[in-house]
C-alpha cells in the first residue's frame, strides 16, 4: 500500500501505520487523540479566527485581506492552503491583497489540525520557502507544530483509506 502523505518518513514508521490500517485502528486513534472539533465553519469565521493567531504572533506581518475556505484546493496537490499576495496597479501605486485559502476539508477536521494549516500558512507570510527558518516559526506559534503535521498526514491517509473503501463498494 503506498501511502503518499507518508512518503518522507522511514519505513519502519510507514510499517506501523500499514498495520493501524490493517487492523482497522487508525480512525480509531485519530479520535482518540483528537476529540476537540472546532466551530470554525463559515468563511467569516475562519477570517477572524486565522486574524487572531495573527494578532497573537505576527503583529507586524502584512494584513490579511482575505481568508476563505476553498472546495477546489486539492488535498492530492498536496494543497492544502495557499497564500497569495496579488499586486495591483492602483494610480500610481502598486496595491498588494493577501490572501490565505484553506481546504475545505478543515471544516470538518478536528480543531489542533485547522489550527497546524493556519500556522503553517501564516508562517508563509514571513517566509516564503519551507526552510529552516520557515519551520522555526511554525513551531513558535504552535510549539506541537511537527507532530501535528505528521498526525495530520495520517488523518489525510486515513480519509483516504476510508474513500477507497467506499469506492471499492466495501
Amino acid at each position: 500500500m503506498l501511502l503518499k502523505y507518508l512518503a518522507g518518513y522511514p519505513e519502519a514508521t510507514q510499517a506501523r501505520v500499514r498495520d493501524l490500517i490493517a487492523q482497522d485502528r487508525l480512525g480509531t486513534y485519530l479520535r482518540d487523540k483528537y476529540r476537540e472539533p472546532h466551530e470554525v465553519r463559515t468563511d467569516k469565521a475562519l477570517y477572524d479566527y486565522v486574524q487572531a493567531v495573527k494578532e497573537r504572533h505576527l503583529r507586524k506581518a502584512e494584513p490579511l485581506n482575505k481568508v476563505v475556505y476553498d472546495g477546489k484546493l486539492q488535498v492530492v496537490k498536496h494543497a492544502l492552503g495557499t497564500h497569495t499576495a496579488v499586486s495591483r496597479a492602483q494610480g500610481s501605486r502598486l496595491k498588494a491583497s493577501r490572501e490565505i485559502r484553506i481546504a475545505s476539508v478543515f471544516r470538518d477536521a478536528p480543531a489542533d489540525f485547522l489550527k497546524m494549516i493556519v500556522v503553517h500558512e501564516l508562517a508563509h507570510l514571513k517566509e516564503r520557502e519551507h526552510n529552516k527558518a520557515f519551520y522555526q516559526l511554525c513551531t513558535h506559534i504552535e510549539a506541537d507544530y511537527h507532530q501535528l503535521e505528521f498526525d495530520l498526514r495520517l488523518y489525510l491517509t486515513h480519509l483516504e483509506c476510508k474513500a477507497g473503501m467506499v469506492g471499492s463498494g466495501s
